[in-house]
């Protein structure tokens, strides 16, 4: 015979200033749990959002990202013309780009943070088809002039349209800024290619990756079989997506480490105070439940019942610890790229899969702490407990 579940919830609702303890335990061990796990979530979608299925990377073979690469002028000239790549009315979709770190200030601190600062072609915005100018204008190639992404304008100082700032030798004028779409480049500041290599001593024939339009994104083999097949190429093609994907890596196993480190000493916490809670509940109704044994209920369905209430007080903990860091999502903050070592505002994303994982751990940390004092609840001898009455 088993005991309704009706009587668990009154039960709670009694004994409610008890479980409280354990509630808010739960509730902060899951905020963290989710918050972490939404920073990592975040971080990798702006990443990933850089990238396209109808683009292509091609560096220096070997090259771990963009930083560390190194193409010239006469490798970029083979490759434009080789096959699957897209062309538009000036020629191939290809731009050779130059990208380096520069330190600016961040409006928040006043500390200086590296921006990325890439060199690009003219014809950029044909490759990367969702990037849109949304104040101001696109930069006129040979002119020192740029253009920031959205959140680059909002998160640093000097950064605004019409604005004038110094970046290697040359002094720049801010033209345009654009939406990325958020993408990692929204925290970008964009240059001519040519202009910006020598601005910091370097020659304007050297870039560190070649960006390329496909025809479509099945072409992408045919342009890397050739590519890496051609004697005079020594480069590895990567789609973009899948480069910056990989990009996300690093930062998003350190923050998913971390976060469970932390998620996992407070789990600690929280499932004593469960055990704690539930243990108080078996000796305040010792002779309450040893009436219910009494009158035929048996031993699993006494530990049933409170494994249930546990499961119960944990639900309302993770309820209670995912509606308090919903607010968070959207939020916009900023961490440092392992790979680039620059600066990258990304926003907190949570999802309904993240909200149910919360839930989940919640349950997890509830029958932990509820099943010992379940066991101890059903062992208890009746008629000593009877005796009592």
């Amino acid at each position: 015979m088993a005991i309704p579940v009706v009587y668990n919830f009154r039960s709670v609702k009694a004994r409610w200033s008890s479980a409280i303890v354990a509630v808010v335990g739960i509730a902060g061990t899951v905020g963290v749990f989710v918050a972490m796990l939404s920073l990592a979530r975040g971080f990798k979608a702006t990443l990933v959002a850089s990238g396209s299925p109808d683009n292509a990377i091609i560096m220096r073979a070997g090259a771990t990202s963009e930083m560390t690469g190194g193409v010239t002028i006469d490798t970029v000239k083979i490759i434009q013309d080789e096959p699957g790549i897209a062309r538009g009315k000036d020629g191939p979709l290809v731009s050779p780009e130059v990208v380096l770190v520069a330190p600016i200030p961040l409006k928040s601190t006043g500390t200086d943070a590296n921006v990325e600062i890439r060199g690009v072609s003219k014809n950029v915005l044909e490759i990367r088809k969702n990037i849109k100018i949304v104040e101001g204008r696109m930069f006129t190639p040979g002119l020192a002039e740029i253009v920031v992404g959205k959140n680059a304008n909002a998160s640093y100082a000097g950064l605004t349209l019409g604005n004038t700032i110094s970046l290697g030798s040359v002094r720049w004028k801010i033209v345009g800024i654009f939406d990325a779409g958020g993408s990692a480049f929204d925290s970008d500041v964009w240059a001519d290619a040519h202009l910006l290599g020598p601005a910091y001593n370097r020659p304007d024939t050297f870039f560190q990756s070649v960006t390329v339009h496909l025809t479509s994104p099945s072409a992408f083999q045919q342009l890397k079989d050739a590519a890496t097949a051609d004697p005079r190429l020594s480069v590895d093609v990567t789609r973009e997506i899948d480069y910056y994907s990989k990009q996300s890596s690093r930062l998003t196993t350190l923050i998913t480490v971390l976060g469970g480190l932390v998620a996992a000493v407070m789990a600690i916490g929280a499932v004593f105070g469960a055990l704690n809670t539930m243990y108080s509940a078996v000796a305040e109704r010792g002779r309450e439940i040893a009436t219910m044994r009494a009158l035929g209920f048996g031993g699993p369905s006494v530990v049933l019942s409170f494994v249930i209430e546990a499961l119960l007080i944990a639900f309302i903990g993770g309820l209670v610890g995912c509606l308090a860091v919903l607010p968070l999502n959207g939020f916009t903050t900023g961490a440092m790229n392992l790979q680039t070592f620059s600066h990258v505002a990304f926003a907190f994303k949570i999802t309904p899969e993240l909200l149910a994982r919360g839930i989940a751990f919640a349950l997890v940390m509830g029958l932990v702490g509820g099943l010992l004092p379940a066991v101890r609840a059903a062992s208890m001898p009746v008629a000593t407990a009877l005796r009592e009455l």
